[in-house]
């Protein structure tokens, strides 16, 4: 079973998600040993590819094809078919959940989403897979000859491998559509949700908007993005562009810390992929400490002014 991997690029420029399902391609390719094709559409540096494993490079050069799900389920379809390609594997950005399960039904394939890991078996195909809104796992089996794989964000470790790969361009056959894109509006100056390693995020307990400076002055100092809870975005003190948890954004970081969040079920489920969750509280029974994996019991207004002067003295003591 031959390898194709969609390596999804921003503005021409491949994200750590990216990277991560280009390694996870590689180690999959040799477990059935077999090559590592990729499909790159209007990215800036295909061949950078090679170093995590690339053996061919399949490059579509459209600036006119913007992202459109059903334009580029085609030409997955279309690039996969003329090699012969029986795994395509995306990852799991918006985009990502978008084209996969209309990429499945173009290419007549079984889809498994938030995988989590290589294949556990190669016959019958089986695979690791989060489940009940990431609080277990599934061992699921694809029992169809071709296969579409949905990567987990954050669930495969990037890995180099250099190899010297084929570099091909790519002309399609794009079929018509009735979706245009008219303009796409994107905040500046921000580390999104999606693409951020650290978030940091405020919940109902910091009482008033003007006190989400706390927030945004330790997002400052760690690099991170900011986020809320669905009681801070209701109220219309944070973005609703900033509501995570189940019924928002998804966050599969390194590191959420969540301050002045007590933890209702659908915020912890929307954020437990994360891999290092701290909480800070000032209510030693708010629920989101039974998920932390550090917990601070305090006043917020207190412990991260604090937190973010001595983050700020250690980074200048380490310059």
């Amino acid at each position: 079973m031959s390898v194709l991997v969609y390596a999804n690029s921003s503005e021409g420029k491949f994200k750590k998600a990216t990277l991560e399902v280009v390694s996870y391609g590689r180690e999959l390719a040799d477990q059935l040993k077999s090559d590592l094709t990729i499909i790159t559409i209007n990215a800036e540096e295909p061949k950078q590819l090679e170093k995590y494993g690339a053996n061919k490079i399949i490059t579509v050069s459209d600036n006119d094809l913007g992202f459109n799900a059903k334009l580029y389920a085609g030409i997955i379809c279309e690039a996969a078919s003329d090699n012969n390609i029986k795994i395509v594997i995306i990852d799991s950005s918006a985009d990502g959940k978008y084209l996969a399960p209309l990429l499945s039904v173009k290419f007549n394939a079984g889809y498994v989403s938030n995988v989590v890991g290589a294949p556990t078996n190669i016959e019958p195909f089986t695979v690791k897979r989060k489940a009940f809104s990431n609080k277990a796992f599934s061992n699921t089996i694809v029992t169809s000859e071709r296969k579409v794989i949905g990567l987990s964000k954050n669930s495969f470790e990037i890995k180099e491998n250099p190899t010297t790969a084929i570099v091909e361009d790519f002309k399609p056959n794009l079929s018509s559509t009735t979706i245009k894109s008219e303009a796409i509006d994107k905040a500046s100056g921000k580390i999104s949700i999606a693409d951020a390693d650290i978030v940091v995020s405020g919940g109902r307990g910091l009482k008033t908007a003007e006190n989400f400076k706390l927030i945004e002055d330790l997002a400052e100092v760690l690099g991170a993005a900011t986020a809320c809870s669905k009681p801070v975005s209701d109220m219309g003190w944070r973005p609703h562009g900033e509501h995570v948890g189940q019924t928002g954004k998804p966050v599969a970081a390194n590191l959420y810390v969540a301050v002045a969040i007590s933890g209702a079920i659908q915020h912890i489920a929307g954020v437990n992929a994360s891999k290092t969750k701290v909480a800070i509280n000032i209510d030693a029974e708010a629920p989101f400490f039974k998920a932390a994996d550090y917990g601070i019991v305090g006043d917020a207004f207190e412990i991260v002014p604090e937190l973010t002067k001595k983050i700020k003295e250690f980074k200048a003591e380490n310059v």
